[in-house]
């Protein structure tokens, strides 16, 4: 059995460890950014049970047209949970104030913990560097990691040299398609631009998406990473 992940002492007051026992299914959603629909397609697809959790890997706002929603949905229903994406942290930080944010909404992207993690996995919303400790990492860069010795979407993407020993989920770089590998499942596939918006079935080990209703903004195929 794998120890429980160990973070520095800036990112461990925002780790929350579930006990997966306590739950029948457990899956993990990629980024919503806003968009209530394909949320609530999906949600009715996963149907999660009473005994279910759902966790997000953040940016569950702005970009699409219901940041309000989809916080509602999530912070109103106890079996879902959200890990604190870079957009969240933006408005936390006073570097976003977007005109639909409400009294209470930036208390609760403070609420959010940096990482969850369960079993054998972390999901944390960019990723790790594979070549330190975790105990080396501060909150920012698990929340903004993509290529720690590269140049953003021209990669290497730090999953490619990750071998474990948790398995990772994240976002915040979208694929065209879901990341799997041993020990990374990437779930940001552009929703918010056209692209699906997916969740992971922990439990099953399979993906499960919805097709957006529309497309909120447009993105440059280089800023859509290809999966080999």
């Amino acid at each position: 059995m794998i120890e429980p992940p160990a973070f520095s002492p800036a990112v461990e007051p925002g780790h929350e460890r579930v006990d997966s026992t306590a739950y029948r299914d457990i899956y993990v959603v990629g980024d919503v950014h806003g968009s209530r629909s394909a949320l609530e397609a999906l949600l009715a697809s996963l149907d999660p049970g009473p005994e279910d959790l759902v966790v997000f890997v953040g940016d569950l706002v702005r970009k699409g047209p219901d940041s309000p929603g989809v916080i509602d949905l999530v912070r109103d229903d106890d079996r879902l949970v959200s890990v604190r994406g870079n957009n969240e942290q933006k408005i936390v930080r006073g570097d976003k104030d977007p005109s639909w944010l409400r009294h209470g909404d930036r208390a609760y992207f403070e609420s959010l913990p940096i990482v969850v993690s369960f079993d054998d996995a972390i999901v944390v919303h960019g990723g790790i560097d594979p070549e330190r400790a975790l105990t080396t990492h501060a909150a920012e860069e698990l929340l903004t990691m993509r290529a720690p010795h590269g140049s953003g979407y021209d990669g290497p993407f730090w999953y490619e040299d990750y071998d474990g020993p948790y398995r990772v989920f994240f976002g915040h770089t979208v694929h065209e398609r879901p990341v799997e590998r041993d020990h990374a499942i990437g779930l940001d596939t552009g929703c918010v631009y056209g692209g699906q918006l997916t969740a992971y079935d922990d439990r099953r080990g399979e993906f499960v998406t919805v097709d957006p209703a529309t497309t909120h903004q447009s993105r440059s195929a280089e800023k859509i990473a290809p999966v080999p």
